[in-house]
């Protein structure tokens, strides 16, 4: 895809800077710099959950927007995923138009409306909306339909780099805000009246909430299940998903340009001719929160890229109710190119193994530069 190869090469780009002294903006730490996260009071958390409760009595509606041709994989999959799995709420996935949406680095999706369905069918609004990283901030559809459901009073949720999207629909302008480390300077030049909070998985400001990068999604989810379903529910989805911590908690300094992170990607990037294709089974009742992480780190190595195979092409339906349409239709997929087996893994330990096994097969520099990307808080990484 056109858009997914130009940002590809928009951050190889910036790498090169780096790697060649003269990226003077970035932020290079030194090897082994470690990075602490400060404690969040109590009081934020609890404003933050008071924030997120429903308005009314009555089961809310959870709207996730997509945009047809691009769409972040992770953003876009795990949060319907978990709500979902909490059965706290009606959850609906949409497309600015009609036909799947193309989910990047990886899989594509049948959603199960269009905003103007969604419309028709709930003219009162979403009580929530999710917004994804998108291959453009200012699609005058999202934009102006992001407005009208804030105007409505939705509580808006940018998840990543989403954050881009609800600050271009004007959203943010004046608000605490965050989002994925590598967008942060686009944020805040396209939007200069953000004040920007570090240290934060999530930060919420009126009816407006932001995360940091592609995994936030995780923490940000379970704290809202908490909101709408109460602590107990929110533990137990946790507990299923492997999560034991989902607090706003983040060392933002952790996140950033350093040299070996520079020199790792422009190395794999420039080792064109030795890439891997992997492919990811996909068989009805998959887990669709770990299929989208597994699907989405293997594709962020820059040494590897992901196609999804099923026995046929139709919609293989995920544990959630998630339509995935699969690239290819194969019965036999070798198994030296396909995705160690993450069936029957909580979520977040199917992340781990594959960022094992990337490690394994691509050494900890490439590892850790899928970590940083996913913004993914890894002790044992090598700043």
């Amino acid at each position: 895809m056109r858009k997914r190869v130009v940002a590809a090469w928009g951050l190889l780009g910036v790498v090169i800077l780096a790697a060649g002294g003269l990226g003077i903006w970035l932020s290079l730490l030194p090897a082994g710099t470690a990075a602490s996260a400060p404690p969040v009071p109590a009081s934020e958390t609890a404003a933050m959950l008071e924030g997120l409760r429903p308005a009314s009595g009555q089961r809310p509606v959870v709207a996730v927007i997509g945009l047809n041709d691009a769409t972040e994989t992770t953003d876009y999959l795990m949060p319907t995923g978990i709500l979902r799995r909490a059965a706290i709420a009606d959850v609906v996935m949409l497309a600015t138009g009609p036909g799947p949406v193309q989910l990047y680095p990886a899989l594509k999706v049948e959603p199960d409306a269009t905003i103007a369905e969604f419309d028709a069918s709930h003219p009162q609004g979403a009580d929530y909306v999710i917004v994804p990283a998108m291959s453009r901030d200012d699609d005058p559809a999202v934009l102006a339909w992001l407005r009208q459901q804030a105007d409505k009073g939705a509580i808006v949720i940018g998840v990543c780099a989403g954050a881009k999207v609800v600050g271009a629909a004007g959203l943010l302008d004046g608000k605490r805000a965050t989002t994925h480390w590598y967008y942060l300077r686009d944020l805040l030049r396209r939007s200069p009246t953000i004040d920007y909070v570090a240290d934060r998985r999530m930060v919420m400001d009126g009816n407006v909430v932001t995360t940091t990068g592609v995994t936030a999604s995780m923490p940000m989810m379970l704290t809202l299940v908490e909101a709408i379903g109460g602590r107990a529910r929110a533990e137990a989805v946790a507990q299923d998903l492997g999560v034991e911590y989902w607090g706003a908690q983040h060392a933002s300094n952790a996140f950033t340009f350093t040299r070996p992170f520079a020199t790792t990607v422009l190395a794999n990037t420039m080792a064109f001719w030795n890439r891997d294709e992997f492919g990811v089974p996909l068989q009805p009742g998959v887990d669709e929160v770990a299929l989208a992480l597994v699907a989405d780190a293997w594709s962020r190595t820059y040494r590897s890229g992901t196609v999804s195979f099923a026995a046929s092409n139709s919609a293989i339906v995920t544990a959630n109710g998630i339509r995935i349409l699969p690239d290819r239709t194969m019965q036999d997929w070798p198994a030296a190119k396909s995705v160690p087996d993450f069936s029957g893994q909580p979520p977040a330990a199917a992340l781990d193994q594959t960022l094992q096994a990337i490690n394994a097969r691509y050494g900890e520099g490439t590892t850790n530069v899928v970590a940083m990307q996913l913004e993914y808080p890894r002790s044992n990484a090598v700043q």
